[in-house]
């Protein structure tokens, strides 16, 4: 991959990394502490333990594409305030740092798992990945008694609010 490439690729995917961590954010914020351990079933990792996953995933892709290497480091979140907490002190540094990075940077591959691919790749997983969990957390919160907010659009509990109101 051309470093052009690789500076045009995170300049297409920094705005939605951006967005999606703001609707992550706010997602994050809807978890009630006295019901963080629901979980819809045994197979199911709680709300607590699904949120921090969130969070410790997406420091950890943006991490290894800042760092040309990845390093799993599990933060200790012992409530949705907490995980909120380390959210916000960690991912939007680590989102500024990363649309910093060279073309060169970016182009360098970087191994993980069974890929060996630039790094600016992992930036997508990291989306999807994200994305993907964070459906996953919103759908267990009505029934631990919480309000679901706008993700892509307006939500039962958070409708579009008309022009002329």
């Amino acid at each position: 991959m051309t470093h052009e490439t690789a500076k045009s690729l995170l300049d297409f995917i920094l705005p939605q990394i951006e967005q999606e961590s703001a609707t992550t954010r706010k997602v994050l914020a809807c978890i009630p502490a006295e019901t963080c351990q629901y979980k819809p079933s045994e197979k199911c990792m709680s709300a607590l333990e699904l949120a921090t996953h969130i969070a410790a995933a997406e420091a950890f892709f943006l991490s290894g594409v800042l760092n040309g290497g990845f390093e799993w480091k599990q933060p200790d979140l012992k409530t949705p305030a907490e995980v909120l907490a380390f959210y916000d002190a960690t991912v939007p540094p680590l989102i500024a740092q990363v649309g910093a990075l060279s073309g060169e940077k970016l182009a360098q591959p970087v191994a993980f798992a069974i890929w060996n691919d630039p790094g600016v790749l992992y930036l997508n997983l990291n989306l999807k990945h994200s994305i993907h969990h964070r459906g996953q957390l919103s759908a267990y919160l009505r029934p631990m008694g919480s309000k679901v907010p706008s993700i892509y659009g307006p939500s039962a509990d958070e409708p579009v609010k008309s022009a002329q109101a």
